[in-house]
């Protein structure tokens, strides 16, 4: 796992240890924070203790080239896990969410939370115009390109048309995009963002992660932004800080991916080839890492906003009652 300063990644690593051990795996789980070369040390180490399969979400996802060739050669499987492995051909299967469409979604909730759709994605008939700024994740992460495409394909005929408009003129993805998705730099950038922008009245940040949303938020709210003037704010991973946030009436939306079904597919997916089966997948056009198309199985997400939390996070018991007060 990359990280343990995203929730999410500390849950993904306890859901997929649990899985494994309840199948009588032993399990290694290690955290690289966000450093390439302990995410490489660690693999190799892994490799070298005598490992039968690995599951990696990887830091910067073409870094790993020459240590799974080192797995390859020893007929050790490799799954990649919601994050893609980009450039080497030993990545044997690859399980995430709809990544396109977990952009599309978080575009689509901008828009509702704006009142140019209304909660059934048809259009309201609301001409705007809104000034929205716009935000990436890291680049070095396959994943955020996806993201960005499904938000901007579903954003940019309101772009084009004149309904939303972005005050400082950032709208390339290379310019939207924060390195390892750090809250700090995001604060950083919206900061200079309402500078850039010559101060007009802003209606709407896409983000597309909640960590990022947090530092957004708190750079609106020394700009003095506050309240019902705060913009709409989108998110994603549905992480207890923002659901809060959600639902104080701060961040508008979250995307909620349900990560139990991720860590489970990566575990059946293990068990499968470790049985000599082969594992189930539903896509194998999508993920090309340069080398090969990775077989996938991808995952549906869910737009989450405070009239729907109850529903979708605590009746499914992804969070109790408790964690959101």
């Amino acid at each position: 796992m990359p990280t343990q300063q995203s929730e999410r990644w500390i849950a993904d690593g306890a859901n997929v240890e649990a899985e494994l051990k309840e199948l009588g795996y032993k399990v290694d789980l290690q955290y690289a924070n966000d450093d390439i070369p302990t995410q490489v040390s660690q693999i190799e180490n892994m490799i070298n203790g005598g490992v039968e399969a690995l599951i990696v979400a990887s830091i910067d996802g073409t870094t790993l080239t020459s240590v799974l060739e080192t797995a390859e050669a020893q007929d050790i499987p490799v799954i990649a896990y919601d994050r893609l492995i980009n450039g080497s051909d030993t990545v044997d299967y690859y399980t995430t969410f709809d990544n396109y469409q977990v952009g599309v979604q978080q575009g689509t909730s901008l828009l509702i939370g704006l009142g140019v759709l209304d909660e059934n994605g048809e259009e309201t008939g609301e001409k705007g115009p809104f000034n929205v700024e716009l935000f990436a994740g890291s680049p070095d992460d396959n994943n955020a390109t996806f993201f960005w495409n499904g938000a901007m394909d579903t954003l940019q005929p309101y772009l084009d048309s004149g309904v939303l408009n972005v005050p400082s003129g950032q709208t390339e993805f290379e310019q939207a995009a924060i390195l390892r998705w750090l809250p700090d730099t995001a604060q950083d950038r919206m900061e200079d963002l309402l500078t850039v922008g010559g101060g007009k009245k802003l209606d709407g940040v896409l983000s597309p992660y909640d960590g990022l949303s947090i530092g957004i938020i708190s750079a609106l709210t020394s700009a003095g932004y506050s309240g019902d003037k705060l913009p709409v704010v989108t998110g994603q991973d549905a992480e207890v800080g923002s659901v809060k946030s959600i639902i104080d009436g701060e961040q508008y939306s979250t995307i909620f991916k349900d990560v139990r079904k991720l860590g489970e597919r990566a575990v059946i997916m293990v068990d499968d080839l470790l049985k000599g089966e082969e594992p189930e997948v539903n896509d194998t056009e999508t993920y090309d890492n340069g080398e090969k198309v990775v077989p996938s199985y991808l995952l549906e997400s869910e737009i989450v906003t405070v009239d729907n939390y109850e529903k979708v996070l605590v009746d499914s018991g992804y969070y109790e009652p408790k964690e959101l007060k």
